[in-house]
């Protein structure tokens, strides 16, 4: 039940993008086409599952022990910046196309503050599910909870692309063509997304 609470939690109620307001850059800059939103929402799937677990293990076993959590924050972002560089080889050997679509914001991966939120929010944040005693989450509930963060970051990208590409075949006003009707587009994403508040504390 717990584990459902997290994904149900990080998928819907907090999403990264629509409630905390992360990883915009890339959310606004990669979703003109589905393809190329589903391809980036890919990556950074990948990248905060696996930037997750490397610095949860580094926080616990490394710099938590010998008392250098100072360095916490510029420890993770070497971390993440040597997983996207990862990232970006496989791609350009795998798919060329998505690795030419994504263009320069797969190396913006790097400093996609959704990457570096989450791996923070799991070492640094105490949670409480179900009324039971605020903890911090186990690497098991770690790892759920960067997933589910990474599925609902991946969703409202792709879902933004859909009205994008929707409303590049419609008639827009031209004061509101291009960026203008993106962003209102978001902000009501956004609230409808606040629906799902108060189903999860």
């Amino acid at each position: 039940m717990e584990y459902l609470l997290i994904i149900v939690s990080a998928i819907f109620v907090n999403n990264i993008v629509l409630s905390q307001f992360l990883g915009i850059c890339p959310f606004l800059g990669v979703s003109n086409k589905l393809s190329t939103a589903v391809g980036m929402s890919g990556a950074v799937c990948f990248v905060i599952t696996l930037a997750t677990l490397v610095t949860y293990l580094l926080q616990v076993y490394v710099l938590a022990p010998l008392n250098i959590e100072f360095l916490q924050t510029i420890a993770f972002i070497l971390v993440i910046a040597a997983l996207v560089q990862m990232v970006e080889i496989v791609l350009k050997k795998v798919s060329p196309s998505l690795y030419s679509a994504l263009g320069i914001f797969l190396p913006l991966i790097t400093t996609n503050c959704a990457v570096l939120g989450v791996a923070l929010i799991v070492v640094t944040k105490e949670f409480s599910f179900g009324g039971s005693e605020p903890h911090m989450l186990n690497l098991v509930e770690s790892l759920v909870y960067a997933l589910s963060t990474a599925v609902g970051y991946g969703l409202a990208m792709v879902l933004f692309a859909g009205i994008r590409e929707t409303l590049s075949l419609n008639s827009v006003p031209k004061a509101f063509k291009g960026v203008p009707i993106a962003l209102i587009s978001a902000g009501i994403m956004a609230m409808a997304f606040m629906g799902f508040s108060g189903i999860v504390k």
